[in-house]
């Protein structure tokens, strides 16, 4: 190939930038100064031509002039970029295809032919800053991507941008419509608005921002009556179908997922139609966007509620907008049909006769547009932060120290050559903070971090509709703080002080439940009276139940066997008859404790006995009353060890009657081996096994009050939880051991001389507290709630009464009725001589 041969030429012709400034670097940048388009039908038989584009978008001028300024400002920062300068390549372009075309030149440049002498610095831009939709930002993203030339958006808010795979070099100013969807599905369930209607621009904007909106509404129980899309391109006949919808609609909320041109269509369409007291809810699209104010119809709009970007100052943006003058861009047609459009002047005396040339001595200083307006730049702000997120990824380039550097071996760029990939490189890992001190980042996927204002739009007194700012979401902090409401008035749509409900049925009043209206979404039902065991009801707390009425919840009844009700009082009498009893028997006993029959029958034990039998009666009286952590552990123990102590005195009497029998024979001496001391040992050692049952179950698992809720629905039982259930049957199987010993040792001595032994009375005893117990145990399991505890007190009193009775009511019968029989000689019977039991 020769010197002079050529390398690469451009296929077909590159449209000029509309503001252009040559530097060491170029960042481009395409903003729509026109939107409304002509409608053309391509045959695509000849190339197609730029389209002319017809109606100002001064907010998009103003974001060019923005970026101009902010490039401006990083020329003048000694500390950023030294020796460079930065230049710029704006283009006006509107719709998709030209938005393409002019992404194309600013990647391409526009020589036409590019050899080896003429290739000695590229045209291609460094960075993209554009475009203000979603969608033709999607159309060109993809592409430029391919060229790895970052792509940064202030407007673009389509959450498909952030898929890396698809668009790998693109990021934004703005956060995602992912996250604008949730704040704006939370914002719908704050003011419990559960019946909405939806509607989106027909694109990428607005049908993935409306679906993401509804699956997460539905998520926070949101219905939606009707989900409809129209744009600019549809037939007018679309409008009108969307308009008979919203009049015929039972909702009075409006979820609107679209830009300011859908709105204005919409909006004054429904005027048209004399449609009010309508809720609208908002994209960050158009809630805030000046063209609306001035409107046909935006009185439809006021009380609209909806998220947007914060406010922000950029000092010296405002004297830079009012110091612009066509003489700063000669080669500019839009700046002088700005000019001439705003001063009603010409500045060509031959182009349009009707108006007057221009003196050349008019001036931006004193004239107030929404182009000098920076009272409320939100978006604008994103066009600054763009350009200076660009500005510091080429700053960290060039200052990159080799060995140091982020690519192979630590090497840096080379500033002469700078690579589009090399600034991507470092645009992923910008991170600096603004004059104002707002942090600017990407994240992996290219976004900021989500942080919105809540804006209500508002009538002023000047008569015009401004966006107040009522609240904020910031989707940095944690779920039950993202979203906080400032104490500002909100005006509603409907006009009233009070929220809009918008509701497709009323909630349902205490006693009656939810039935779904068939065919319909969840949120639209019928009301019903609650049958007694709906689980479709609210639910009382464990510690209350529904009244008759089932509106409200009472708190349950209490329930344990106390002193003061009838069977608590009779259980009572009974425990103290027994015992008063039992001390009478005791006295019977010691006042006669000399005579024949008391000293026969063993006194000591008798006495002991007499004395567990009082411990007995009285233990039952902590069965009654309310359960308490001692009472608990107390009743459980002191039942288990006096009948323990009573058990083993019966048991130690019945030894000691077989043994007295067999001390008769001639040479035995088997009563030594079971005298007054080894008796006193069996009664304690047997008694001290009980105890240390008794230690084992409180220091491991020691009953407890409980409230039992299951077993009644209308009250709760107070009782004593077991702890351990080992512990009680370990106690009572104890008892029951020795019961069943005791009760086999009276059988086998029954048929010993009546004037001799008491076994017969032992017996017919033990008969009665096995016969107790044993249908104690079902009585006890199956007994509902107090009765439990009756049951077992009137298990111990029988017991008890029935040793008292059975063994001492035979003698004391004898001591006070017959003394006759209370003799030595009835005692020992004509064929004994013995004296053993004396």
């Amino acid at each position: 190939m020769g010197k002079a041969d050529s390398v690469c030429r451009l296929q077909g012709t590159a449209q000029p930038a509309e503001l252009a400034q040559d530097g060491d670097l170029v960042i481009g940048g395409i903003f729509s100064f026109r939107t409304a388009q002509d409608y053309v039908i391509n045959t695509f038989e000849t190339i197609p031509e730029v389209r002319k584009c017809n109606d100002f978008d001064f907010r998009e001028f103003k974001f060019a002039q923005t970026a101009i300024f902010a490039i401006n400002e990083i020329n003048k920062n000694p500390d950023m970029l030294p020796n460079v300068k930065l230049g710029y390549k704006i283009y006006d372009n509107c719709g998709t295809m030209d938005i393409l075309r002019a992404a194309l030149a600013l990647v391409s440049g526009l020589k036409g032919e590019v050899s080896d002498d003429n290739c000695t610095k590229t045209e291609t831009v460094q960075a993209i800053l554009g475009h203000s939709g979603s969608r033709p930002t999607i159309a060109f993203a993809e592409i430029v991507g391919r060229f790895q030339i970052p792509v940064i958006s202030h407007f673009a808010t389509c959450a498909c941008l952030s898929n890396r795979k698809e668009y790998p070099t693109f990021f934004r100013t703005i956060p995602s419509d992912y996250f604008q969807s949730r704040a704006l599905a939370k914002l719908v369930k704050y003011f419990g608005w559960t019946w909405i209607g939806a509607l989106a621009v027909d694109n990428e904007y607005g049908l993935n921002g409306v679906a993401a909106f509804i699956q997460v509404a539905q998520e926070y129980g949101v219905c939606i009556e009707y989900f409809e899309t129209f744009s600019l391109s549809d037939p007018p006949d679309s409008l009108q179908r969307i308009t008979e919808i919203i009049m015929h609609a039972t909702s009075k909320v409006i979820m609107a997922f679209m830009s300011h041109r859908e709105m204005k269509l919409l909006a004054k369409e429904l005027y048209k139609q004399n449609t009010t007291g309508l809720q609208w809810v908002g994209s960050d699209a158009w809630i805030t966007d000046h063209s609306l104010t001035d409107s046909e119809g935006h009185s439809i709009l006021v009380g609209s509620l909806g998220f947007t970007v914060s406010q922000a100052q950029i000092p010296g943006l405002e004297e830079h907008l009012r110091q612009l003058h066509p003489s700063q861009f000669p080669d500019s047609q839009f700046v002088r049909d700005f000019w001439e459009d705003v001063f009603d002047c010409t500045l060509n005396k031959t182009a349009n006769a009707q108006r007057q040339p221009c003196s050349g001595f008019e001036s931006l200083q004193n004239v107030d547009s929404e182009f000098t307006d920076v009272a409320e730049l939100r978006f604008t702000n994103n066009v600054y932060k763009a350009v200076y997120a660009v500005g510091h990824a080429l700053d960290n380039l060039i200052k990159c120290e080799r060995g140091k550097g982020p690519f192979l071996n630590g090497s840096c760029a080379d500033s002469k050559q700078i690579q589009p990939w090399q600034v991507l490189h470092f645009l992923n890992s910008v991170n600096f903070t603004t004059e104002r001190g707002e942090r600017v980042y990407f994240d992996t996927n290219g976004d900021l971090p989500a942080r919105y204002d809540l804006v209500n739009l508002q009538m002023t007194n000047k008569g015009t509709m401004e966006g107040v700012t009522v609240g904020i979401y910031d989707a940095s902090l944690s779920e039950i703080h993202q979203f906080i409401l400032h104490n500002i008035p909100v005006v509603w749509g409907n006009g009233q002080t009070e929220v809009p409900v918008s509701v497709c049925s009323e909630s349902c009043l205490p006693g009656t439940r939810k039935v779904l209206q068939k065919g319909k979404p969840v949120c639209c039902y019928n009301c019903i009276p609650c049958p007694a065991d709906s689980i479709h009801c609210m639910k009382c707390s464990p510690m209350s139940w529904s009244n008759e009425q089932r509106d409200a919840c009472i708190l349950k009844a209490i329930e344990f066997l106390a002193y003061d009700e009838t069977l608590g009082t009779l259980l009572v009498l009974f425990s103290l008859l027994g015992f008063f009893l039992t001390m009478i028997t005791m006295l019977v006993f010691y006042c006669h404790r000399e005579t024949p029959l008391v000293r026969a029958n063993n006194s000591e034990l008798s006495f002991l006995l007499l004395f567990s039998l009082t411990l007995c009666f009285l233990c039952s009286l902590t069965f009654i009353g309310r359960p308490s952590e001692w009472s608990c552990m107390l009743r459980h123990t002191a039942f288990g060890i006096t009948f323990v102590l009573c058990i083993s005195c019966v048991l130690g009497k019945t030894i000691v009657v077989l043994m007295a029998f067999k001390a008769t024979l001639p040479g035995s001496t088997v009563m030594k081996w079971f005298g007054p001391a080894q008796q006193r040992l069996s009664v304690l050692g047997l008694t001290l096994i009980q105890v240390l049952i008794c230690i084992l179950w409180l220091t491991i698992s020691p009953p407890s009050p409980f409230k039992n809720i299951k077993y009644y629905k209308e009250k709760i039982i107070l009782e004593c939880n077991l702890g351990s259930d080992v512990g009680f049957w370990a106690v009572l199987g104890y008892i029951g051991l020795l019961a069943v010993l005791c009760f086999v040792l009276a059988f086998l001595a029954r048929k010993l001389p009546d004037n001799f032994n008491e076994a017969k009375f032992i017996t017919f005893s033990m008969l009665i507290f096995s016969a107790v117990w044993i249908t104690f145990i079902p009585a006890y399991v199956s007994s509902p709630g107090k009765f439990t505890v009756a049951v077992e007190i009137f298990a111990i009193l029988a017991s008890s009464y029935g040793l008292l009775l059975c063994i001492f009511l035979p003698k004391c019968y004898v001591i006070l009725f017959r003394p006759e029989l209370n003799t030595r000689k009835h005692i020992m019977g004509k064929t004994s001589n013995i004296d053993i039991c004396f």
